[in-house]
C-alpha cells in the first residue's frame, strides 16, 4: 500500500493532481471537557477533527494531521482547510466520496462547511447492491472493515488494538499503526466506490442513479440535522417523570391488592404473575408464545377480560389495572426518561441518528433514540409530543400525507 503522512497544501495538491474522485475520511478525538465519556468522539459537540485522510486511487492515500497531541501536525491548518474546500468539498467538479457521510458532513458542519454535490455514500451504495443472489444488504451488513474483508479479503486494523485505550489524538500520526489505520478507511472507501459502480452498471443502473442524485445528497443533509438536534423541554419532562411514577405506585398498590404482592415486575409479565394468573385463579390459557409457554401481553389481558365477563366479572378490573400499569410503565421508561438519558450535555437537545435507509419501506427511521415513535395523543396522558419544543423565535410545523405511498404509487 501506498500511504503516506503530509504536512502542506502543496504535498496535498501534488497527490490530488487532476483527480476527479476523493475519497475521505476524518479521525475525531473529545475536547478536554468530554474526555472521559466514552463515545464523545463521535459527538460533533464534544469532539474535534484530528486528521483527514484522502484516496484519489486505489492503494494509496495520505493523511494530514490537524490536531495530534504527539508527533507533528500540518503546516498552515487554515491554508489547508481553505484549500480542501476548494479543492474538494465545494468543488462542484470533484466527487466526494465517503463512507457514512453524515459523520463527515455532521463534523464539517461544526465547522460552518457543507459538503457540496457531487458526493457519494459508499454505506448507501452497500445497501442499494444485493450481498447474495436474492438479498440486499441492510445496514448491519454495511460496515466499511466487514465489506473490506467479504469484499476485498482485505484485514484492516482494528480502532481498539491500534489505539489500546487512547483517544486517536494521543497517537502519533508517523507512526506506521497509526497511518496504516487512517488511510485503509479512505482506500477501501474508494475501492467499494468502483466495485458497487461497477455492479450497478451491470445489474441495476438506476441504483447508482439513486445513491449518487437522491442517498447521499440526503446523507449530507442527514449530518448536519443531526448536528442541530432538537430542542426539548427537560423541565417539563421531569416534572412529568415525577407524575408518573406516582400514578405507577399507584396503581402498583391497586393491583398488589388484588393479587396479594404477586410480584409483577416492571411489566407484568413475570412468570409469578402468570403463575397467579393461571394457577392460583385458574384461568384458561388463551395465548401462547412462540415456546409454547403462557403469553401475559395486552392481547391477552383483552382476552381474559373478555372471558371473565360473564365468569369471572369481578376479576376484570385487574385486567384493566394491568393494561394501564404497562402503559404508564412504557410511557415513563421510553419517553421520559429514555428521551432525558438522551440529552445532550453540551447542547441541552436530542441528537438522533437518521437513516434514510433504515427501513425495508423505504421510510426514514431514527435511533438513540427513535423521535418517530411518539405515541398518539389519544393515547398519551403524559403529552410527550410538548417535549419538542421550538429554538426561541421559531415555530414547530406538524405536516402529515395521507396514505402517501399509495398516491406515489398511483401517480407513477
Amino acid at each position: 500500500m501506498n500511504y503516506n503522512i503530509v504536512y502542506t497544501v502543496d504535498a496535498i495538491r501534488d497527490y490530488i493532481g487532476r483527480a476527479d474522485t476523493i475519497a475521505f475520511d476524518f479521525e475525531t478525538a473529545p475536547d478536554d471537557a468530554w474526555r472521559d465519556e466514552a463515545k464523545a468522539a463521535l459527538d460533533a459537540h464534544k469532539a474535534h477533527i484530528v486528521g483527514i485522510s484522502r484516496s484519489a486511487a486505489e492503494g494509496s492515500a495520505i493523511y494530514v494531521p490537524f490536531a495530534h497531541r504527539v508527533g507533528g501536525n500540518a503546516v498552515d491548518l487554515d491554508g489547508v482547510m481553505e484549500y480542501l474546500c476548494k479543492a474538494v468539498l465545494e468543488n462542484p467538479g470533484m466527487v466526494k466520496v465517503a463512507h457514512n457521510l453524515a459523520f463527515e458532513a455532521m463534523f464539517l458542519y461544526a465547522l460552518g462547511i457543507v459538503v457540496c454535490p457531487p458526493c457519494y455514500d459508499t454505506i448507501a451504495a452497500a445497501q442499494l447492491t444485493l450481498k447474495s443472489k436474492f438479498e440486499f444488504r441492510n445496514l448491519s451488513d454495511s460496515g466499511l472493515k466487514l465489506m473490506a474483508t467479504s469484499l476485498f479479503g482485505a484485514d484492516m486494523p482494528d480502532f481498539s488494538t491500534v489505539t489500546a485505550g487512547r483517544h486517536f489524538d494521543e497517537m502519533d500520526p508517523a507512526d506506521h499503526g497509526t497511518l496504516r489505520y487512517a488511510c485503509a478507511d479512505s482506500d477501501y472507501t474508494l475501492r467499494l466506490y468502483h466495485k458497487f459502480n461497477a455492479w450497478f452498471a451491470k445489474n441495476l443502473p438506476r441504483h447508482r442513479t439513486i445513491v449518487d442524485q437522491i442517498e447521499s445528497p440526503t446523507a449530507v443533509y442527514c449530518g448536519m440535522m443531526k448536528y442541530n438536534g432538537v430542542p426539548m423541554n427537560a423541565a417539563a419532562m421531569r416534572e412529568r417523570q415525577k407524575d408518573a411514577q406516582e400514578k405507577l405506585v399507584k396503581l402498583r398498590a391497586e393491583i398488589d391488592a388484588m393479587t396479594g404482592g404477586v410480584d409483577i415486575g416492571a411489566n407484568a409479565s413475570t412468570s409469578a404473575f402468570k403463575k397467579y394468573l393461571f394457577g392460583d385463579l385458574g384461568l384458561p390459557v388463551l395465548k401462547t408464545t412462540e415456546k409454547r409457554q403462557e403469553a401475559a401481553d395486552d392481547e391477552t389481558m383483552l382476552l381474559l377480560t373478555e372471558y371473565c365477563r360473564e365468569k369471572r366479572p369481578e376479576l376484570i378490573r385487574l385486567f384493566e389495572l394491568v393494561q394501564e400499569y404497562r402503559k404508564w410503565s412504557k410511557l415513563k421508561s421510553t419517553y421520559i426518561d429514555g428521551y432525558l438519558s438522551h440529552i445532550n450535555a453540551a447542547t441541552g437537545r436530542i441528537h438522533p441518528d437518521l437513516m434514510p435507509l433504515g427501513t425495508e419501506t423505504g421510510r426514514f427511521a431514527s435511533r438513540n433514540p427513535n423521535l418517530q415513535n411518539c405515541p398518539r395523543k389519544d393515547n398519551d396522558p403524559v403529552g410527550v409530543r410538548s417535549f419538542i419544543v421550538a429554538p426561541t423565535g421559531k415555530t414547530l410545523l406538524s405536516l402529515d400525507f395521507s396514505q402517501i405511498e399509495l398516491r406515489v404509487g398511483a401517480f407513477y
